[in-house]
């Protein structure tokens, strides 16, 4: 039942900490920060569809197939939390293997290329496969999503396939959806290349 858990994970840059409905107004300003909701090709929730999106993710966290995180930076001053730049998640979580998927992400346009991104990576994939045990963690996107499928590889997964007309987008386009996925035996590597990311970033 550790999948069930809400718990706080702290890094260098950020700090991922249970989401609630308390982070209503800081993930609405986070969203504004690029307008995020815009992009076609991604499922970012608008200012107005903040607190359903909230709902819905908690709603799925009772059902036990999420664990829904909202991304903080970490105050460089005092090295506490800091101002809410996103959201991520466990999701499609498969207890029984155990499997986890990581997802369900968007940080706000002006954490990009700041160390936030590898930071919770490194958090969601250390918990995921030296404290819950997982023999693989999953990754999907969005085929169009350039930016995202980039960001993936660079952690060091390795694309599974294509899932061709896989679902419908909020505009009722059929998406293709890319796989990825970290295996147990290639997460050393994966760390080591994460570590050493944040490590040059000082």
């Amino acid at each position: 039942m550790a999948y069930l858990e809400p718990l706080t994970l702290t890094g260098r840059y950020v700090t991922l900490e249970p989401l609630s409905g308390e982070h209503h107004d800081g993930l609405v300003a986070a969203a504004r920060d690029g307008e995020l909701w815009r992009l076609w090709y991604t499922s970012v929730p608008s200012p107005e569809g903040m607190a359903a999106e909230i709902e819905r993710r908690l709603a799925l966290q009772e059902q036990g197939s999420m664990l829904p995180f909202t991304t903080r930076l970490v105050d460089p001053a005092t090295g506490g939390p800091g101002r809410v730049i996103g959201m991520t998640t466990y999701m499609n979580i498969d207890a029984g293997t155990p499997r986890v998927e990581i997802g369900s992400t968007w940080n706000a346009a002006s954490a990009r290329g700041t160390g936030t991104n590898p930071d919770s990576k490194l958090l969601l994939l250390r918990h995921a496969f030296e404290t819950l045990g997982c023999p693989a963690v999953e990754f999907r996107t969005h085929w169009l999503n350039h930016q995202s499928r980039e960001a993936i590889a660079r952690l060091g997964a390795k694309q599974d396939g294509v899932l061709r007309s896989h679902s419908r987008s909020r505009d009722g386009l059929l998406r293709d959806t890319v796989v990825f996925s970290i295996l147990e035996h290639e997460w050393p590597m994966v760390r080591a290349g994460l570590e050493y990311r944040l490590a040059r970033r000082g």
